[in-house]
């Protein structure tokens, strides 16, 4: 089985962030204090490109384990590109409700906070958590 490549590293966020517009450090600021209050953990790089929150180790009926974040984000030239967990069909009452953004399996994609509304983002992080924590403590009873 093929290593992951994405890992936890010691890397800074603030010198990551640098490199971006200061309209995109002020969104980052904002969905790392969403991010940070509903993990109560502070985010750490993934890789070259992701600041992920929270620490959990994942099992998946393959046999497959890994080290992984309970959700993150990565700022990118074209978007900012939101990992929160759960299937897009758990999240959709409230990606029905969040403004202008772009899916893909697993993430979600918007161009800047101002194009969704805040309180749903909010709701849909700490909702989210609640979710993989309820799923995870499932699959370990």
């Amino acid at each position: 089985m093929a290593e992951l490549k994405t890992k936890k590293t010691t890397q800074s966020i603030a010198d990551f962030l640098k490199a971006f517009p200061e309209e995109t450090k002020k969104d980052c600021k904002k969905i790392d204090t969403l991010m940070q209050k509903a993990t109560g953990a502070k985010g750490k790089m993934w890789g070259t490109a992701i600041i992920g929150y929270g620490d959990v180790h994942l099992k998946y009926d393959s046999g497959r384990e890994l080290d992984w974040f309970y959700m993150g984000f990565s700022p990118r030239k074209q978007n900012i590109s939101l990992y929160i967990g759960g299937t897009l069909e758990e999240k959709k009452e409230w990606l029905d409700r969040l403004g202008k953004h772009k899916t893909a399996k697993s993430c979600i994609y918007i161009k800047r906070l101002a194009d969704v509304d805040e309180k749903v983002l909010a709701q849909m992080i700490e909702k989210s958590l609640k979710l993989q924590k309820a799923k995870e403590k499932k699959k370990k009873d």
